[in-house]
């Protein structure tokens, strides 16, 4: 019996042992009829064609991934994905470095043994011709990698299209509807250090969007309902009983809203009536809901001060109390589905994904039957997929919030409100602002930072720092109160959107308004040197004419640098857009700023007229270098959100 039943093993094992080698097999089949479909639609792919539009600057990485992603494809059309990475190179102006995963694919997949040149020497003979580039050559030792170099005669034109047509660019995402949600600050309290991030932040991208083509909706999705409101609206009615006829001096919402919590904390009979006073508001009862109008109103022209001296402009106000309906179709709609849960009179609703004990539920209905901002994050995303027509909806909040919107996104997919494929939704993070002591910025006090004092702050030491350096005796009134301005929130914004906005950062005025380095005001000064140069050039037609004319020629080393430098910004706006990093076109700027110092202590654009040693001769194809940079160095400030300057 042991025998028959060891002899069984044996035949089962050696079933199984064929089972797996068929099974690896049919693995193989399937994969090789994959690649012969790959194979049959790459076999005639077209070779790639670069047309060049002399109004528009193209982003150059982008299009080279393109000429080689087709070279690729036709010279491996077994190969079951294109493969194509460009970079920027240390021995040239690009780099295509995907040899040696093309070599390891072939290996892995194709059962195709080839060596990195080989694989090099192949795509180089399927490359499309291109005026982009110039010819390239692969030596039989040579590393596994493509040096690229750019055209210098394609540069040349594409300068002067540059200075002729103004930088226009092409978007190269089909998701054009952007929906912003940026800066949202509370109703009755004041805008303080916390939400410069938010609406900075918000803003340049939201600049960045619309000027390659974006259709942008900025939305401020401010804190104007909730239980706060009963507490407030109660304050003001027992105090200002006339309230409607006789307004009351409650400018100072602060102090108004410290006054009502006190009484909320302290008195049980008031608490009571704030809570009866939610129910009011809720039912949009007169004299409640006229009450909280007026202090919507009173908030809202303090936050439009604000706006309105940081340059913030198009900004939709969407309240939590917009959602109000939005939020009880939604929760009718789910009970209909039976998605909520009962949890000790609440109602909730877990993530298909989530790990007991280590995630939580949107509570979605509280067991006093009041809504959160769950429900209202939950309706306001599916609103805005179904109502505003969003491809991409993007949350600016500090970076504390990610699990919250993380929560959101996840039960929206599940709920069927949000399809990825078709609605991408990014969370901008950011860290906190800090104190030169390293610790959370705060008043001596102890208090929280309000943002119009610190605004205020900025333009006295701006004008301090101008006044020392002798500005208010070279500028008119109207240029200094200009200059002013441009430099100190400028300065405020510039320091916060250098650095990369997932960490925290250290707020320092002296540091901001140092002329050295990386800072606005180092920014400003380049511009308005470049600006002076180009003045001194006495030239009896504007650069454009010229430009229309003339056919620039470059050949010193500094020359080239700058001229490519300028040309990358349509590779920089796209890297922004993807990453929502505003830092990167921050250090693109002040490399441009570096950049072109380098060039202009090389290169003479003005020199004296032998003839005339009082006269000033231009060199007009480093005039034009000047412009080009100045269009480029004034395009990106303004992106940002700051002023550019001609004269500081």
């Amino acid at each position: 019996m042991a025998l028959q039943i060891e002899h069984i093993d044996s035949e089962l094992s050696d079933l199984i042992a064929e089972n797996c080698k068929l099974k690896y097999r049919l693995e193989m089949l399937k994969r090789s009829l994959e690649q012969v479909e790959f194979y049959s639609k790459n076999l005639k792919l077209p070779a790639f064609e670069f047309v060049d539009d002399e109004k528009y600057l193209i982003n150059l990485a982008y299009t080279l991934e393109r000429l080689f992603e087709n070279a690729v494809m036709r010279a491996f059309p077994i190969l079951p994905r294109p493969i194509a990475s460009i970079k920027p190179s240390n021995f040239a102006d690009y780099q295509f470095n995907s040899s040696m995963m093309i070599v390891k694919t072939l290996k892995d997949e194709c059962f195709t043994k080839v060596t990195p040149n080989e694989v090099s020497t192949k795509i180089l003979q399927h490359l499309s011709p291109c005026e982009l580039i110039l010819p390239i050559e692969i030596k039989p030792n040579a590393p596994p990698f493509i040096n690229i170099t750019l055209n210098k005669e394609y540069i040349e034109r594409k300068i002067i299209d540059l200075i002729k047509n103004g930088i226009q660019i092409k978007p190269i995402d089909s998701r054009n509807r952007i929906i912003i949600d940026m800066s949202s600050p509370n109703v009755a309290k004041e805008m303080h250090v916390g939400h410069l991030r938010s609406t900075i932040i918000g803003d340049s991208l939201a600049n960045i969007f619309e000027y390659l083509g974006y259709d942008v909706l900025r939305l401020n999705h401010i804190g104007d309902w909730g239980t706060q409101f009963g507490m407030l609206l109660a304050y003001l009615i027992e105090t200002y009983p006339d309230f409607q006829t006789n307004p009351p001096p409650i400018s100072d919402l602060q102090n108004f809203y410290r006054e009502s919590k006190l009484r909320f904390d302290t008195d049980e009979e008031f608490k009571k009536r704030a809570y009866q006073t939610v129910g009011k508001l809720q039912r949009k009862e007169e004299q409640t809901y006229n009450a909280w109008l007026l202090i919507c109103e009173i908030s809202r022209k303090e936050f439009s001060s604000i706006y309105e001296e940081l340059g913030i402009k198009n900004l939709v106000e969407r309240g939590e109390s917009f959602y109000q309906n939005l939020m009880q179709d939604l929760m009718k709609e789910l009970e209909e589905r039976n998605v909520l849960i009962e949890d000790e009179g609440r109602k909730i609703v877990w993530a298909k994904n989530s790990e007991p004990g280590r995630t939580i539920p949107l509570t979605l209905i509280k067991s006093d039957g009041a809504y959160t901002y769950d429900t209202s994050d939950l309706a306001c995303i599916k609103h805005r997929i179904e109502v505003e027509k969003a491809d991409r909806i993007i949350y600016c909040t500090d970076e504390g919030q990610a699990p919250h919107f993380e929560l959101i996104v996840e039960v929206a997919k599940d709920l069927g409100i949000l399809d990825p494929s078709k609605v991408r939704v990014d969370h901008v993070g950011f860290g906190v602002v800090l104190g030169e002591d390293k610790k959370k910025f705060k008043t001596r006090s102890g208090a929280t930072v309000r943002l119009k004092d610190l605004l205020d702050e900025g333009l006295e030491r701006s004008l301090a720092k101008l006044k020392e350096k002798g500005r208010d005796q070279q500028l008119s009134k109207e240029e200094l109160t200009l200059v002013q301005k441009s430099v100190a929130y400028g300065c405020i914004k510039y320091s916060d959107l250098c650095r990369d906005r997932r960490h925290a950062y250290e707020f320092s005025f002296d540091r901001m308004l140092d002329d050295r380095g990386n800072t606005a005001v180092y920014l400003l000064y380049s511009l308005t040197r470049i600006r002076s140069i180009i003045r001194k050039a006495n030239l009896d037609k504007t650069c454009e004419q010229i430009a229309s004319q003339h056919k620039l020629k470059i050949e010193h080393l500094k020359e080239i640098k700058l001229a490519k430098h300028i040309l990358k910004l349509p590779e920089i706006l796209h890297e922004v857009v993807t990453g929502l990093l505003p830092h990167t076109l921050c250090t693109y700027l002040y490399e441009l700023s570096v950049v072109f110092s380098e060039f202009y202590e090389n290169c003479y654009c003005l020199s004296k007229d032998e003839k005339d040693e009082s006269k000033l001769v231009a060199n007009l194809d480093r005039i034009l270098l000047c412009e080009a940079t100045a269009k480029t160095l004034h395009l990106g400030l303004k992106l940002l959100g700051i002023q550019p300057l001609d004269k500081m």
